[in-house]
């Protein structure tokens, strides 16, 4: 057809020709609970990039509740970081209520799990889209309880450690030169936080790579807390073994060592926050998240399993246990 036929057209119908033929997505204001982390100058940074493209293109972190609690990792920074993203044009407010009211897609980033829940039930009820950094709760429990007040309130919602989205991880499912996929061992620094569960942490990140691989499917775990290690073992249907070790002292790299039938992949990288922020991205976009909710619960019940089988000397402690004790508990923490 003519170009100028085709214009006519277009005119007759009242649509414009420009509008017609643009498919460039409609801009997202996404907000910031907590400002307490590393994670949120580096998204914002990230996000508010003009040059951002992509899953990243079109989305701008316009405000920031400060929130914080007395955590040392969140009192002793939570000034810093507001001021930084203060700096990089973001608003800062004083409620969350408020920062709602501003913004369509919600980056829940407090720093301390265990406020999590409470702040979760301020912003899904406006059933906005919500990324929440690990840890997703304060503890299994809370974590239940998350996930069944965004269905309540029909509000998308995922979590992930940034390690999960790293080339070397994401290249290992249908690795054809890998084979069977018999096993994997992976490793990273490790810290505690008094109050939460000893992995939830800083361990987090190398169980999410450890759960990246293996997918779900864990029955039980067993744990050896030492003083320089923490090696957490994890017995998988058929037999297959996933263990992670956390570094409590000495040269903390992260890895992976994926064991095969044809082959054994080594895999060493770092967090990668641009590959997250990509799918947070794509999820803000389609509600679509790219992590399940079956996986990412699983995964926090291996954690709280490896706290028990510390409790009972090493013992193998089934996860299936674990969790329904947890769900009874989280079921009184729903309103």
């Amino acid at each position: 057809m003519h170009l100028r036929t085709l214009v006519l057209l277009f005119v007759l119908a009242g649509v414009s020709p420009i509008r017609a033929q643009d498919s460039t997505p409609k801009p997202l204001r996404a907000g910031i609970v907590g400002l307490d982390t590393s994670h949120v100058p580096a998204f914002t940074k990230l996000f508010n990039d003009p040059k951002s493209e992509g899953d990243l293109a079109g989305i701008r972190v316009v405000a920031g509740y400060p929130g914080g609690t007395d955590m040392p990792a969140s009192k002793d920074r939570v000034a810093k970081f507001t001021e930084q993203v203060r700096g990089m044009g973001v608003e800062i407010v004083d409620t969350i209520p408020q920062l709602l009211e501003k913004v369509d897609v919600v980056l829940l980033e407090s720093v301390d799990g265990r406020i999590h829940l409470e702040e979760a039930k301020q912003i899904f009820p406006s059933g906005k889209p919500v990324f929440i950094d690990k840890p997703l709760a304060g503890n299994l429990p809370e974590s239940i309880a998350v996930f069944e007040l965004a269905k309540k309130h029909k509000a998308p919602v995922f979590s992930s450690s940034s390690t999960r989205f790293g080339a070397g991880l994401s290249a290992v499912e249908g690795n054809t030169e890998l084979g069977d996929l018999l096993g994997a061992t992976t490793w990273g620094p490790c810290s505690y936080q008094a109050g939460t569960p000893d992995l939830f942490f800083y361990a987090i990140h190398g169980i999410e790579a450890l759960y990246t691989i293996m997918g779900t499917g864990c029955e039980t775990v067993s744990r050896v807390k030492g003083p320089v290690h923490d090696q957490v073992t994890g017995t998988w249907k058929e037999g297959r073994l996933g263990v992670y070790r956390g570094i409590v002292r000495g040269k903390a790299d992260f890895g992976a060592t994926v064991y095969g039938s044809k082959s054994i992949l080594q895999i060493a990288e770092s967090p990668n926050y641009a590959n997250l922020c990509r799918e947070i991205g794509k999820f803000f976009r389609t509600g679509a998240p790219p992590v399940s909710e079956e996986e990412t619960l699983e995964l926090l019940t291996f954690m709280e399993a490896a706290d028990e089988s510390v409790r009972q000397g090493g013992k193998a402690v089934a996860l299936e246990e674990v969790f329904a004790k947890a769900k009874a508990e989280a079921a009184k923490l729903i309103p």
